[in-house]
């Protein structure tokens, strides 16, 4: 099937099943992306797995960004019909100050440490996450490295020359 002929009957599926879940949909890179509403991103991906038509049976990927804005967190899910060689980009943004969404792992047991890598890096709660607790970083770790107010290099050092960082 063709990305412009998959983005349309996505797009079409999701506004008869689940009307106004839709905050934006468009095509990235020959890629179907849609922008869900957090409060409905867990029906959308539960609909885009268990529908007979589109059946995206396979979570590729999940994980966590925050915006330029410095303001927002999301999370992107990649789903894929592997019998057709489908893929779809589905984003869901929330408030830094409320950072939560519905896990997804009642729909993929292997979201399981996906979620759990986000929530160590981004500080992402999944709601209703079996064991949510941080996978990489040390449990006495108290902040979410990936957010940008979490600076990537020492501020205080001396030792380099930053012109030869393109600075």
């Amino acid at each position: 099937m063709e990305t412009q002929a998959l983005f349309e009957k996505i797009n079409q599926r999701l506004n008869e099943t689940l009307p106004g879940c839709i905050e934006k949909a468009e095509v990235l890179y020959d890629f179907p992306v849609f922008h869900i509403k957090r409060e409905q991103i867990h029906d959308v991906l539960k609909f885009l797995k268990e529908d007979d038509e589109l059946h995206f049976h396979f979570l590729t990927d999940l994980t966590g960004f925050q915006t330029p804005d410095e303001q927002h967190l999301a999370v992107i899910y990649h789903l894929h019909n592997m019998p057709s060689n489908l893929r779809v980009r589905i984003k869901t943004f929330f408030p830094i100050t409320h950072p939560e969404v519905p896990t997804a792992t009642d729909l993929w047991p292997g979201a399981n440490w996906m979620e759990r890598e986000t929530y160590d890096f981004f500080g992402v709660k999944f709601k209703g996450h079996p064991n949510l607790k941080r996978i990489l970083n040390v449990d006495e770790m108290d902040i979410f490295p990936l957010r940008k107010e979490f600076p990537l290099e020492d501020q205080t050092r001396d030792d380099k020359d930053d012109k030869m960082f393109g600075r």
